[in-house]
C-alpha cells in the first residue's frame, strides 16, 4: 500500500494565524473565546464565539478578491498558501499541476452571504440581488478559489457532512494517494459562521453556551460538570498530504504520516449521537484496523469535545468501547477549549494538533477542566499540556446527522 505523509501544513485559528501561533496557542492553553464582535449580539442568549482576532482579508488577499469570496474561501486560500509554503512546493517546478489534487471539508458554506442577499431580497426586492451571491455562497468555492489561486488543476471537491467535514476531507484524501490517483494533495477544513443567521440558528436549537456570557474565556468547557453547550468557532486547517516516497525524492520534511481512517453513520438522530457511542466506537475501530494499529499503539487522542452536555459522555463511552481498558491508559483532551467549535473545519484543525502532538511530543490540554463530570472518567489532560513520547495519536469527529470520522496520525519511520 502507498504510505500517506504531512509534508507541509497551514492554519488560521481563533488563537494564531499562522501555524506557528496555531501550535503556540495550543501548548500554552490559550483560550480563543470572548464577546462576539461581528455583530450586536445583545438580543441573543448566547453572545461569545471563539474569532479570528484582529483578521482583515485585504492583508492576504487583492481587495478585489475579497469582495468576490465569502468568509470561509478566505480562511482557506489563506491557510493552503502557508500550508504549500510550509511545504517547500511553492514555486517548485518538479511538481506537475495536474496531478495536485484538493479536497475541502466545509459545513455551511457562505452564511453570510445568504444573509446580506437575504436581507436586501426583503428590503429592495429582487432586483437587488448582489450578482455574486449564489458562487460565494456554495461550498466548492473554497476548493475553487484554492485551485485558482495556486494554479493547482487536479481535482477539485468540497466535503459537506456537518462537523465531520474536515476529517471526512482528510479520509478522502488518503484514499486519492493510496489508489496512486494522486500524489500530492491539499485537504482540510474551512469555516466562517460567526453571524447572526449561524449564531442564532444554534441557539434556536439551544445548542450553545449561554452560562458565560460574562467570562467568555470559561465558556467552552469540554467534559467539565459546568458545561452547558459550545461556543462557534472560525478558520481553517489545511494540510499537504503527500505520497511517502514522492516526498523523499524531493527532500522534503515529513512531520507525520496519516495511517488510518474509518467513517460510520449513527443511523439514530438528526442532530443528538447514539446515546451509547456505537458509532464513535466502530469508526475508530475501523480506523484502527486500516492504520493496523492495535487498540495499545495509541497514546493520545484528540476528542471532538464539544463542550454540550450530550457529546461529551456519549464520546467517552464510545472511546472506551473502542479501546477497552486502554482508555484507561490514553491521554484524551478537547482543544475546544481553546478554539471553540470550527464546525466543518474542526476536525482539520484538530489533526493538525495530532501531527503536531506526534511531531513535538507533546499533547495539547482540555482547558477550563475544573470539576470533571462522574460520566466523563478518563485522562483528560486537565489545564496544563504534557511533554511525552507520542508514536500514534487519533483524532475523532462527529457531526449532525449522525456522521462520525476518525483519523489515525503517526510517526513516521522507515
Amino acid at each position: 500500500m502507498r504510505r500517506v505523509v504531512v509534508s507541509g501544513m497551514g492554519a488560521i485559528t481563533p488563537i494564531g494565524k499562522t501555524l506557528e501561533e496555531f501550535w503556540e496557542g495550543l501548548r500554552n492553553g490559550r483560550c480563543g473565546v470572548g464577546p462576539i464582535t461581528r455583530f450586536d449580539a445583545s438580543a441573543l442568549p448566547c453572545r461569545v464565539a471563539a474569532e479570528v482576532k484582529n483578521f482583515d482579508a485585504s492583508d492576504y488577499i487583492d481587495k478585489r478578491e475579497v469582495q468576490r469570496t465569502a468568509l470561509f474561501s478566505q480562511f482557506a486560500m489563506i491557510a493552503a498558501d502557508e500550508a504549500w509554503t510550509h511545504a517547500g512546493l511553492r514555486g517548485n517546478t518538479a511538481i506537475d499541476p495536474d496531478k495536485v489534487c484538493i479536497l475541502l471539508g466545509n459545513g455551511i458554506g457562505g452564511l453570510e452571504v445568504d444573509t446580506e442577499s437575504q436581507r436586501k431580497l426583503v428590503e429592495k426586492g429582487p432586483s437587488k440581488i448582489p450578482a455574486m451571491t449564489i458562487p460565494r455562497m456554495l461550498c466548492n468555492e473554497a476548493p475553487g478559489n484554492v485551485s485558482m489561486r495556486l494554479g493547482l488543476r487536479g481535482s477539485a471537491h468540497a466535503v459537506v457532512t456537518a462537523c465531520a467535514s474536515g476529517t471526512d476531507a482528510l479520509g478522502f484524501s488518503l484514499d486519492l494517494i493510496r489508489s496512486g490517483r494522486s500524489d500530492v494533495v491539499l485537504t482540510g477544513g474551512c469555516e466562517g459562521t460567526i453571524n447572526v443567521y449561524g449564531i442564532g440558528g444554534f441557539c434556536s436549537l439551544k445548542a450553545l453556551s449561554t452560562a458565560f456570557n460574562d467570562t467568555p474565556e470559561k465558556a467552552s468547557r469540554p467534559f467539565d460538570v459546568r458545561r452547558d453547550g459550545f461556543v462557534m468557532g472560525e478558520g481553517a486547517g489545511v494540510l499537504v498530504f503527500e505520497e511517502y516516497e514522492h516526498a523523499k525524492a524531493r527532500n522534503a520534511t515529513i512531520y507525520a504520516e496519516i495511517a488510518g481512517f474509518g467513517s460510520t453513520a449513527d443511523a439514530y438522530h438528526l442532530t443528538a449521537p447514539d446515546p451509547e457511542g456505537n458509532g464513535a466506537m466502530r469508526a475508530i475501530r475501523l480506523a484502527l484496523k486500516d492504520a493496523g494499529l492495535e487498540p495499545e499503539m495509541i497514546d493520545y487522542v484528540n476528542a471532538h469535545g464539544t463542550s454540550t452536555p450530550t457529546n461529551d459522555p456519549v464520546e467517552t463511552k464510545g472511546i472506551k468501547a473502542a479501546f477497552g481498558e486502554h482508555a484507561y491508559k490514553l491521554k484524551v483532551s478537547s482543544t475546544k477549549g481553546m478554539t471553540g467549535h470550527c464546525l466543518g473545519a474542526a476536525g482539520a484543525i484538530e489533526a493538525l494538533a495530532c501531527v503536531l502532538a506526534v511531531h513535538e511530543n507533546f499533547i495539547p490540554p482540555t482547558i477550563n477542566l475544573e470539576e470533571p463530570d462522574p460520566e466523563c472518567d478518563l485522562d483528560y489532560v486537565p489545564n496544563r499540556g504534557i511533554a511525552l513520547p507520542v508514536r500514534a495519536a487519533v483524532s475523532t469527529s462527529l457531526g449532525f446527522g449522525g456522521h462520525n470520522s476518525v483519523v489515525v496520525v503517526k510517526k513516521c519511520t522507515g
